[in-house]
């Protein structure tokens, strides 16, 4: 991440190889980043108890979702909109110019934070704490080899994997382009921006108790996310409604759009611990970065094959609005069928007594 932020903040006057530095700096970026977003299960099973990892993991992973929703705010907030109503050549330059300068701005600051936290972990981070806090933090896990097959042959595994996979990765598509989607509905980039802001930290709130709440009343996993992709079906079903007007006659207002927006992120991005918790109880003794690296990257790979299709059908967005509560619904009846187990919580509580 450090190599990717420093990349784009190369002061290099050829655009062409500007552009490249840029591609070059946003394909470290991504790299990095799924080893961030599947450490959280790895590390609350490191440091914490059985009767605190859920919450741990909550926190750990809904914390990489509060940059996303900064990010909604930095855009419309930090860098202006082009002034597309001037037509004279030096107001207009002058506009693109500070544009520029905004943007630059924008990524030195992240260079920074990004540089900041890896000093931080260079000066100290241990790898576990002086005793293990569980029995499974001090056992054995399999190799990658025998965990990649572990994971490929459960089929229980493969149910909660795509269960996570679709819903996640139509929703994080659709939250990329939502100020494109609210533009025919006549809501503004920076309302946009506030929608999405907080959705996420609406999210990580109802995530963190949630998770709090399934640490208290252990063997609830599948109850709690049934409960919020029940929640998140509802919400994107409302919002897509309302945004044919034309056929249902629903009030379309700032409300019901800002509302049903913001429920459909706390109802989706609150279930991410839930769901990493269920990946480890039900596949342990597979390493949990290995467990959550393979959903993610499931997560990835549907987000993109729908900008895909976006690229050849951008100008109606009815369709892509369609995909978000047909996914939560999938996605409902997948872990209305899904049989839960809690190998981990079992091994911990056995042992342990």
């Amino acid at each position: 991440m450090v190599l990717g932020a420093g990349l784009r903040c190369v002061p290099v006057s050829d655009l062409e190889i500007r552009k490249k530095l840029i591609h070059g700096g946003q394909l470290l970026n991504g790299l990095a980043g799924p080893t961030v977003m599947n450490a959280a299960p790895f590390l609350s099973t490191t440091w914490f108890s059985p009767d605190e990892r859920a919450t741990a993991t909550a926190i750990a992973s809904l914390l990489n979702y509060l940059g996303a929703a900064g990010a909604f705010l930095v855009g419309p907030l930090v860098v202006p909109s082009p002034n597309t109503t001037s037509h004279l050549p030096l107001a207009s330059q002058s506009n693109t110019e500070h544009i520029k300068d905004r943007i630059e701005a924008v990524l030195y600051a992240e260079f920074g934070m990004v540089s900041l936290i890896f000093s931080a972990a260079l000066a100290y981070f241990p790898s576990r704490p002086p005793f293990p806090p569980s029995v499974a933090a001090a056992s054995q896990r399999l190799s990658y080899r025998r965990s990649f097959c572990r994971l490929l042959s459960n089929f229980r595994f493969l149910m909660i994997a795509l269960a996570y996979a679709i819903p996640l990765g139509v929703f994080s598509g659709w939250s990329g382009v939502l100020d494109l989607i609210l533009t025919p509905v006549h809501v503004s980039q920076v309302d946009a921006g506030w929608i999405g802001f907080w959705s996420i930290v609406g999210g990580c709130v109802v995530g963190i108790a949630m998770a709090r709440f399934a640490d208290f009343i252990r063997g609830m996993l599948k109850f709690i996310l049934l409960l919020l992709l029940s929640g998140a079906t509802l919400a994107s079903t409302w919002f897509t409604l309302t945004c044919l007007t034309t056929v249902t006659h629903l009030p379309l207002t700032t409300a019901t759009l800002y509302t049903s927006c913001i429920l459909l992120g706390i109802f989706l991005n609150s279930s991410v611990p839930i769901f990493f918790e269920l990946f480890v109880e039900t596949v342990y003794p597979v390493p949990e970065g290995i467990t959550c690296g393979v959903v993610t990257f499931l997560s990835n790979v549907f987000m993109g094959v729908l900008l895909f299709f976006l690229t050849f059908y951008h100008t109606e967005f009815s369709w892509f609005n369609w995909c978000l509560p047909g996914s939560c619904l999938l996605s409902l009846l997948l872990i209305l069928c899904f049989r839960e187990s809690y190998d981990r919580l079992y091994l911990d509580v056995v042992v342990s007594v």
